[in-house]
């Protein structure tokens, strides 16, 4: 049929048109931002064979992935009728670069982003809080500097956000109490300064690490009541560790390893009844609070006390702890001699008791003989240091006594009295 009249003109572009919607299964504000994001690429970081490489806008996307072209980073599900919108977009490690600031991600069905592990630079984009139903964002191991938007804390519906391993700076954003679903949240490895905000409105998140940053102030007082696992290594964070912390029924894993804490390590760590691991070293610790019984419905499986300035003899109560396997008290000052339930527990553990599979007490002001049931051990069967202290007998050749020349009479005894 020919087109010669004005109407059957028009008659014959509404069809065309039609025709086009038919084939055309992407949304087309999803093929723009697709656009944009290519064209933010430096077209010198598209290697041959990566997603991007890949991406010919002369076809449709959706209706075209894993073809020769969009070969992957796109994941599409057809929404009404016959059109599909992005629901996934996850570029692969090929070092991409660039900047994300100059697309609009207006991505309402987007529901994962992630672009890890690339060397897009720049700030975080704003306008990342146009994808309202994402669930999960990386955008770790890039390039990304200035502070992290609080726009972010209108994304009700994520439960995953990675912002670790970039050079982001400034204070976590307050709104981040908004993000009622979120389960983890990572940004170590940046400079992100100041106090680390109370986030107990969160009531899904269950792992924070915030370790290597320049975090300062005192530990929050308060926490989601869901939290399972809290990483806060190598900052600046001072004060002492505070109930709530400890008060978490959940909890499991606690490193705070690396910061200025003080005052004493609270017996409370030794009876709660689900951590299981306990990360203290190189802090400014000075004692360790005895826990009385209670400490046998303990869960703690390994506990790094090591590096503070811990004084006193050393904790017996932790030769006596049912699961404990692990433990490091090394370079503190703890003097007095081994006692015998540490090396019981190496050698006789007792039914239903976790022998020390690792023992390290080097560095300290230990002295006394070496108890005799450790002397049976043999180099390999554990891990024990016992080196750097006051002790009678333990020679460099003996595996015990690794890590550093015994003290010399005269240090060790200017330290306290030592008993032969």
């Amino acid at each position: 049929m020919g087109c010669f009249s004005i109407s059957t003109v028009l008659f014959c572009i509404v069809l065309y048109a039609l025709f086009l919607h038919a084939h055309s299964t992407t949304h087309w504000q999803d093929i723009e931002v697709l656009k944009q994001l290519k064209n933010s690429v430096d077209p010198n970081s598209v290697s041959p064979g990566s997603c991007l490489n890949s991406w010919d806008f002369s076809v449709d996307p959706c209706d075209n992935l894993g073809g020769e072209k969009f070969t992957c980073g796109l994941r599409c599900d057809l929404v009404v009728s016959s059109v599909s919108r992005v629901t996934e977009l996850a570029l692969d490690q090929w070092n991409y670069s660039g900047s994300l600031t100059s697309v609009s991600w207006n991505l309402p069905y987007l529901q994962n982003l992630d672009i890890t592990n690339n060397a897009f630079s720049g700030l975080v984009p704003e306008s990342l809080s146009n994808l309202t139903r994402v669930q999960r964002v990386g955008l770790s191991g890039n390039s990304l500097s200035g502070s992290i938007p609080s726009s972010l804390g209108s994304l009700s519906n994520l439960e995953e956000l990675y912002l670790d391993n970039n050079f982001l700076e400034g204070e976590i954003p307050q709104s981040f109490n908004g993000l009622k679903n979120l389960k983890r949240l990572e940004f170590q490895g940046n400079q992100i300064t100041g106090e680390f905000p109370e986030l107990d409105q969160l009531i899904n998140l269950n792992f924070i690490d915030a370790s290597d940053n320049a975090i300062s102030g005192e530990l929050p007082a308060s926490y989601p009541a869901s939290l399972i696992e809290l990483a806060m290594r190598n900052n600046s964070i001072e004060g002492n560790i505070p109930a709530s912390l400890i008060g978490l029924n959940f909890v499991q894993v606690i490193d705070l390893s690396h910061n200025k804490l003080s005052g004493s390590v609270p017996a409370s760590v030794f009876t709660h009844p689900s951590l299981e691991q306990l990360t203290l070293s190189y802090n400014q610790f000075g004692s360790v609070q005895e826990p009385g019984i209670s400490f046998q419905n303990s869960q703690l499986i390994a506990a790094d006390l090591s590096n503070n300035e811990i004084r006193g003899l050393l904790p017996g109560f932790l030769g006596l702890m049912p699961r404990l396997s692990s433990l490091s008290l090394e370079n503190n000052k703890l003097s007095g001699m081994i006692p015998t339930q540490y090396a019981l527990k190496m050698v006789f553990p007792g039914e239903g008791v976790s022998q020390f599979e690792r023992l390290l007490l080097g560095g300290n002001y230990l002295f006394g003989p070496i108890p005799s049931p450790l002397l049976d051990l043999k180099a390999g069967s554990f891990t024990v240091r016992l080196g750097d202290n006051c002790l009678y007998r333990c020679p460099l050749r003996l595996f015990l006594c690794e890590g550093g020349e015994q003290k010399s009479l005269s240090e060790c005894q200017a330290f306290g009295p030592i008993i032969p």
